[in-house]
């Protein structure tokens, strides 16, 4: 490379660097010159960068807008297990399915596992339909038709054990970003605004820019973005944080948190306050013992069972159903002092690290604590208004399954603060 060619580059890289067309650049308005080297992107010698119009919309997910919180159990610790103490928290912005998964979202599950996988698995991941099954209760229906009767397509399904939602989730991701991939094949935009457009012609200096075949066609790169991130579980703090919804009770410009919530909307009682729905329950819960749905005529929550998962008023993030219904299964691992030992960010514990299992007797049937028991949170069709509250926490082994606890996915924010 001759003198010319560097004093080219070095203006170049001068003007990139001085912001002198549009300002400074970003992660979708790169430049056609590289702000540190001068180097022209796109060309022979210089290195290829894809065209990103962000993250595409993924379906079913919600934004929730991160920040410092307060997590925690609000209400009376009845059960003395002193689990979940209020502690000062920031939790990262990301995604979450506005509802729960339901019945006919693990049916399409199901179809595409028995066509693209080993029977042995398409039989792993069935659904436990016996949880409904009671020796002194005529529940047997359930065990039928709950799952694929037509009228229960938007239940939340249940009897799915926490590593088969995880599998799902696994699923997802693959069958979102195939789908997306192969819009883009078609010629059509993805919800991004254009994230699997092809390059156009001209301009590009012989290979095809990151991300695309030689033929324009895009493909599967992280680099490229576009795929998006994983579907997975939320992890406690994350759903804490999303049922608590404290984003309804802030003023602009306030950065006190004057208000906490007992319930993922305000007041302390289970009934709606407000309107033309006025005494009307916001969950889906136990009344009292033997109580599940109230009087004929005058039904207090209406759901004896589980119950259609866009009923209830949606919290203020917009999530439906983040009390009551069904409990939902989370990422973390189940220990008791967790709000001792985790981070202040993002706070998630992932194994025994400072509490090993080694100090729970499992073996002599002391405790039920090891590293393969999930913590479950949310209350449901079967619990009392205590389990309702956002800070409220169980555990269940990993493996197992019942009729009360179902889940939702949620993903990172890539690439953003907000």
């Amino acid at each position: 490379m001759n003198f010319s060619k560097y004093l080219r580059y070095a203006v170049v890289g001068a003007c990139a660097l001085a912001s002198c067309k549009g300002g400074p650049p970003t992660a979708t308005k790169p430049g056609k010159y590289s702000s540190t080297t001068g180097m022209e992107y796109n060309t022979e010698e210089g290195m290829k960068v894809a065209d990103y119009q962000g993250i595409p919309e993924g379906p079913g997910l919600v934004f929730i807008e991160g920040g410092r919180t307060v997590l925690g159990s609000a209400e009376e610790d009845v059960a003395m297990t002193h689990d979940n103490i209020e502690r000062t928290v920031t939790i990262a912005s990301f995604y979450m399915d506005e509802a729960e998964v339901a019945n006919i979202h693990w049916l399409e599950y199901l179809h595409f596992v028995r066509k693209d996988s080993s029977e042995e698995f398409y039989q792993s991941a069935l659904p436990d339909t016996t949880v409904w099954a009671r020796e002194l209760s005529f529940n047997d229906p359930y065990v039928d038709y709950y799952l694929r009767y037509p009228g229960f397509r938007y239940f939340p399904v249940v009897g799915v054990s926490w590593l088969q939602a995880n599998d799902y989730c696994t699923w997802r991701t693959s069958k979102v970003n195939e789908t997306l991939a192969g819009n883009a094949d078609d010629g059509g935009s993805s919800g991004g605004g254009g994230l699997f457009k092809k390059k156009k012609k001209g301009g590009d200096g012989g290979d095809a820019a990151e991300g695309t075949d030689d033929s324009g066609k895009p493909k599967i790169s992280i680099e490229n973005g576009n795929t998006l991130p994983n579907y997975r579980l939320p992890t406690e703090a994350e759903w804490e944080y999303a049922a608590q919804a404290l984003i309804g009770t802030q003023e602009t410009g306030n950065e006190n948190q004057e208000n906490k919530r007992i319930y993922p909307w305000d007041g302390r009682q289970v009934r709606n306050p407000y309107g033309q729905k006025m005494g009307q329950f916001l969950a889906n819960f136990k009344r009292g013992r033997g109580d599940y749905a109230g009087i004929a005529g005058s039904l207090n929550d209406g759901a004896m069972i589980t119950e259609y998962i866009y009923n209830y008023p949606p919290n203020d993030y917009g999530l439906y159903n983040m009390a009551g219904n069904v409990n939902e299964w989370v990422q973390d691992i189940y220990r008791p002092l967790s709000f001792e030992d985790v981070e202040d960010l993002n706070p998630f514990r992932r194994n025994g690290f400072l509490d090993p299992a080694e100090k729970y007797d499992k073996k002599g049937y002391q405790s039920l604590i090891d590293d393969h028991v999930r913590v479950y949170k949310g209350g449901s069709w079967r619990d009392v208004a205590y389990w309702l509250s956002p800070g409220t926490r169980r555990f269940m082994a990993e493996d197992s399954a019942t009729a009360t606890i179902g889940f939702r996915c949620a993903m990172i924010n890539a690439g953003s603060n907000k």
